[in-house]
């Protein structure tokens, strides 16, 4: 099972193994959702979102992507249709990856 920093910041897979890129997991892996989102790394933080399962960080890390961030407001809706996309878009999907290739 892959931690949180591994699957933050998983690049790809390769087989049955998960290829993470271990300078931005050894620069960003103790942040927050929320603090990946705000500097901009917008699939790290959504990734933690998923991983977490928490909807209101996938929903700050979708607003926050979209150009609304802290100036929404908490009544503004995302579609599913917005939040499902942004499984696509990144890339992210829970996968058991039962070992880790660091590049």
């Amino acid at each position: 099972m892959l931690s949180r920093e591994d699957f933050v910041f998983t690049i790809g897979y390769d087989g049955p193994a998960a290829v993470v890129d271990k300078q931005a997991k050894r620069k960003y892996g103790k942040l927050s959702t929320r603090e990946l989102a705000e500097k901009g790394l917008f699939r790290a933080a959504y990734s933690s979102a998923v991983f977490a399962g928490n909807q209101d960080d996938i929903k700050f890390v979708a607003k926050a992507f979209k150009g609304l961030g802290a100036a929404a407001s908490s009544e503004t809706d995302l579609s599913s249709a917005d939040l499902a996309g942004l499984d696509r878009l990144f890339g992210v999907f829970m996968v058991d990856a039962k070992r880790m290739i660091y590049i």
